[in-house]
């Protein structure tokens, strides 16, 4: 794709990217932070298998550049592309929420995977495509993703408190226990995934209506493969390194939030349940509200300060929110609360910077594909690996047939500060962005 060379977004393009961020964001954020705790406590499967099932979710994501990248970049116009693939997407995660077998899901979350993961990436080269600056405006369109993301997960948080939280079940002529009142909470978790369906047909007819966003054409070679040529450089190898394991510690985040919240709103005020409802995806939208404010700064921030320093904040915030949740039982709720909201440091810090600046050492011709290797490590390599450790050391951390959090959060809390050390070694005090002439 060709950079738009305007000094600003024509008339309404602003909006309309701003509203595909939104329903990107909603669509994923539906579904991401409570399958876990469905799949474990509704189709009743172990840690590791929930962990494969994570795993073979992010196969789209390593397919992707070899597919959706060239695609966009030298045949097929980006929306149209978008387009084809939510509406389709829809329909699959819609299944996800009937399929009861290991081997159906196993399936269907690798179809959704390679329908769903390209568009990540190529939402972002596309709103890149259309914002002449991206330091000023990229923030203030990808904001709105994280606003689709509260949204859904205060209104899922919400559904499960007045729909699927009845004031008594009565077994055998006697009000059942908590555990009952949970179970039916875990039950309409399934909800979850029609809404994501419903958005993601909702998603695929607006992609049709989104700014023409025609192939840049290129050289006639792979764009992947010039992409790849262009990220052994400085600062991108070192950046690209990094993000395996950092992305596996964005994994346990989602991963196990969820569940660990969930137990923590046993206990909540009802004040605080009656605002972010109940089993534990709701309260995590704090950490999307931070998100807000951290992105809203950011285009600020990037102007004065380095792309190396940013990265660290966003580093030292993962180590900070895992050793709040380690030490969250004594420390309390506010602790708690504190570790969810630094998830706006850690995205907007780290990843969002990341993406910005692939966006600035890239080629023309290559800037969708070289989005799309980056969300192959973020989204692919990334979250397979973190899938299957977090359901290994899961099954590690559970003593007598419950899970230790304090254990649990303790190994990305150690994996952050080594991350921390290796970001100051590697990456470069400088790095000048890329000429596109």
């Amino acid at each position: 794709m060709t950079s738009n060379a305007a000094s600003s977004p024509a008339p309404g393009v602003r909006f309309k990217l701003s509203l595909m961020m939104f329903l990107q964001y909603a669509i994923w954020g539906a579904w991401l932070p409570l399958l876990w705790p469905f799949m474990a406590n509704v189709r009743g499967m172990s840690g590791e298998q929930i962990g494969q099932i994570f795993a073979v979710g992010a196969i789209g994501a390593i397919v992707a550049p070899f597919i959706a990248g060239q695609i966009a970049d030298r045949y097929f116009n980006t929306e149209k592309f978008l387009g084809l693939s939510h509406l389709l997407g829809g329909i699959l995660v819609w299944q996800l929420a009937t399929i009861e077998s290991f081997n159906g899901l196993l399936l269907f979350s690798l179809l959704y995977s390679l329908i769903y993961s390209p568009t990540l990436s190529l939402t972002n080269s596309l709103a890149f495509h259309h914002l002449p600056d991206r330091d000023a405006d990229f923030g203030k369109v990808r904001v709105w993703g994280t606003v689709g993301w509260i949204v859904v997960g205060i209104a899922i948080g919400q559904w499960l408190l007045h729909s699927h939280t009845p004031a008594e079940i009565l077994l055998d002529g006697e009000v059942s226990n908590q555990a009952d009142i949970a179970a039916s909470q875990f039950a309409g978790m399934a909800d979850a995934f029609k809404l994501s369906g419903i958005l993601g047909g909702l998603m695929g007819l607006f992609c049709f209506v989104l700014p023409a966003t025609p192939p840049a054409g290129g050289s006639g070679k792979n764009a992947t493969f010039e992409a790849l040529g262009e990220i052994k450089r400085q600062p991108l190898l070192t950046l690209f390194l990094i993000a395996v394991p950092v992305s596996c510690i964005h994994q346990f985040y989602f991963v196990h939030t969820a569940g660990f919240l969930g137990k923590f709103q046993t206990g909540a005020t009802d004040s605080i349940n009656r605002i972010f409802g109940v089993g534990g995806g709701g309260l995590m939208t704090i950490g999307q509200m931070s998100e807000i404010l951290v992105l809203g700064a950011i285009p600020l921030v990037a102007k004065k300060v380095s792309r190396k320093a940013l990265l660290s904040v966003g580093l030292l915030a993962y180590g900070l929110r895992m050793a709040l949740f380690v030490y969250g039982e004594d420390l309390g709720t506010f602790a708690v609360l504190t570790g969810v909201a630094l998830h706006g440091f850690c995205f907007g810090c780290f990843i969002f910077v990341a993406f910005m600046v692939v966006d600035e050492q890239t080629s023309d011709d290559v800037r969708a594909s070289a989005q799309s290797l980056f969300n192959l490590v973020i989204i692919g390599i990334g979250i397979i690996a973190g899938s299957m450790i977090a359901g290994s050391v899961a099954e590690w951390a559970t003593v007598d047939g419950v899970l230790d959090y304090t254990r649990l959060f303790s190994i990305p809390m150690w994996a952050s500060l080594a991350c921390l050390v290796l970001l100051q070694v590697a990456y470069p005090r400088r790095s000048p962005v890329l000429d596109p002439a």
